[in-house]
């Protein structure tokens, strides 16, 4: 066989084994961290031969700019499918109505919101046995936690004031400013002050946890209990997409044994959920969401 033959055929073995054309793409946009994302989907690209374009959100807009891009986007959708690395925005999406209708939201896979606190500092004996806590004198200065308008933070603030009713979550969250409480721009920056021993305690996430601890801080972790939550990865499915079939093949992929273990592995999710804290409506929390900003705003930015 000549090279030029020898070359068609392994050619030809190749997209047979990919099981797909060359020309077959998915387009998804994630705000799952990228440093956790490429890799599961570069080994979707090559288990399938399916290309995936990707578009990734800014730390800096904690997905609004993904949330509003598919909102503009709308009535002349490119992606595919929505990979959350939280709820409350896919939720936002079914709401305005960018995602199919008749397919649910899919989750998978979880973090929880954490104390995190400086072992040189405090033991675990010393943690609050509440959120509500965080308002005595003790705690005075002691507390950080990310502003609660972006992120996660923002979601379980909201989900608060759901289970808690609005005049009671107002006056603690500001009895929370009123007691010293440091807010800073996000979950990660919690735990760098925590580990530097600037503050005893915050509020974050157990995937940053599970960094700082990595980068050797002095720290440990902990669920909230009750006041907690459990922030699961979703997916959403576009109105009118593209390539339909291919988001769902990506869909059930995201969803696999082996994506969960390797997204564990690498601190993306926990490794062992932990049981639900309770129930979120996430259709009352969407509909109140303009309120609870605005109050928000009000309390921790004027």
């Amino acid at each position: 066989m000549s090279d030029w033959l020898k070359t068609a055929w392994l050619i030809g073995v190749s997209l047979l084994a990919g099981c797909s054309s060359s020309g077959d793409s998915v387009t998804v946009y994630t705000s799952q961290d990228q440093v956790y994302a490429e890799p599961i989907l570069q080994r979707f690209e090559q288990e399938t031969g399916v290309r995936v374009r990707a578009v990734y959100d800014s730390e800096a807009v904690k997905t609004v700019g993904l949330i509003n891009r598919l909102i503009a986007e709308k009535n002349h959708p490119r992606c595919d499918l929505f990979w959350n690395n939280e709820a409350f925005r896919t939720h936002q999406l079914a709401a305005r109505n960018v995602l199919a209708a008749g397919v649910p939201i899919e989750s998978f896979g979880a973090r929880t919101r954490q104390w995190v606190w400086n072992t040189n500092q405090i033991g675990r004996a010393e943690l609050p046995p509440n959120l509500a806590v965080l308002t005595n004198a003790q705690w005075r200065g002691k507390v950080v936690i990310a502003l609660p308008l972006f992120g996660s933070t923002a979601t379980h603030f909201q989900v608060l004031r759901q289970r808690w009713g609005a005049a009671r979550w107002q006056a603690w969250c500001r009895a929370l400013l009123a007691n010293g409480v440091m807010t800073v721009d996000g979950n990660s920056v919690v735990v760098q002050l925590v580990g530097r021993g600037e503050v005893a305690l915050g509020l974050t996430d157990s995937d940053d946890i599970r960094a700082g601890l990595r980068n050797g801080l002095p720290i440990a972790g902990q669920p909230l209990g009750a006041d907690g939550l459990v922030i699961r990865n979703t997916l959403g499915h576009i109105r009118g997409a593209p390539r339909p079939g291919l988001g769902k093949r990506l869909a059930k992929f995201l969803q696999s044994r082996t994506v969960r273990a390797a997204l564990a592995k690498a601190g993306a999710i926990d490794s062992v959920e932990a049981p639900a804290t309770g129930e979120v409506a996430w259709p009352s929390l969407v509909e109140a969401n303009e309120l609870a900003v605005s109050e928000l705003q009000s309390i921790f930015l004027d």
